[in-house]
């Protein structure tokens, strides 16, 4: 199997930051300064955050910033208390490590989306 990379077209933001020491006490830093977090092992009582949950809002951020633009485009109104729960799972298989997650959009009215096929 051979992986590919698709090259961005345009680049319209480039996200950066600085991590030391890893998940076990280390710390993250954005270069704009807006995000400084001390990182934590998941499933401890250490204080911090921990790398998961940094995925786990970063990605349903995006996600739901994706579905807002779809919408838009699609003449389709979301409610305004439209919202994403998004669990992270890290666990193992034979021995290699892996993620995986679940969003699950919530909204309190009904949209009605046009589908293709």
């Amino acid at each position: 199997m051979t992986n590919t990379i698709t090259p961005i077209g345009k680049i319209i933001y480039i996200a950066k930051a600085h991590t030391t020491g890893g998940r076990e006490g280390g710390s993250s830093r954005t270069s704009d300064g807006a995000l400084d977090v001390k990182l934590a092992l998941p499933g401890t009582h250490q204080t911090g955050t921990n790398p998961e949950q940094l995925f786990a809002v970063g990605w349903s951020a995006c996600f739901l910033s994706a579905i807002k633009l779809v919408a838009a485009r699609s003449k389709v109104r979301l409610p305004p208390d439209v919202s994403i729960d998004v669990e992270v799972d890290l666990g193992t298989t034979d021995g290699h490590y892996n993620i995986q997650a679940r969003l699950n959009v919530s909204r309190s009215h009904t949209v009605r989306v046009r589908t293709w096929e």
